[in-house]
């Protein structure tokens, strides 16, 4: 794949006048550009494929909301998910915001539980920020983890 082709991914930003990235999208649409990209990367980074979205978010109406949480749904985890392991972790979470978007109580809650079990949670503003954390990521070398099987 050529390099303009994964370039066009990349989220499209513009500075403000104090010097910050101002971001075009919305989350949904910033998370999209990143699972794209990841797509796009798979023969570069096959651990890439694995990369899923948990979606715990979004405006649903009451019964969906209730199923929902019967089925396991919780508050505050991160967006994405990579359960591969590489430079010391046992993968990578990744929790997307935009603009001037903050983490709630219950996703600081999750990432740092997530933390003190191992794992890289991380906040990204932005799909430039989150795309740069998973190319990061996964260059570097992998965990050698004991695997004890249960069957």
């Amino acid at each position: 794949m050529e390099e303009k082709e994964v370039r066009n991914y990349r989220v499209k930003e513009r500075k403000t006048p104090d010097g910050r990235i101002q971001l075009t999208g919305s989350e949904d649409e910033e998370q999209q550009k990143v699972i794209r990209w990841a797509q796009l990367m798979c023969n570069a980074y096959p651990d890439l494929e694995m990369l899923y979205h948990v979606p715990n978010g979004g405006s649903r109406n009451r019964a969906e909301a209730a199923k929902l949480k019967r089925m396991g749904v919780r508050a505050g985890v991160p967006d994405l998910v990579l359960p591969a392991p590489h430079a010391g972790y046992a993968g990578l979470y990744i929790e997307m915001k935009v603009g001037e978007n903050r983490t709630s109580k219950s996703q600081k809650e999750w990432l740092e539980k997530l933390t003190l079990r191992g794992y890289l949670a991380l906040v990204c503003y932005g799909g430039n920020e989150a795309i740069d954390a998973l190319e990061e990521y996964v260059k570097a070398p992998e965990t050698i983890l004991q695997i004890r099987r249960w069957d």
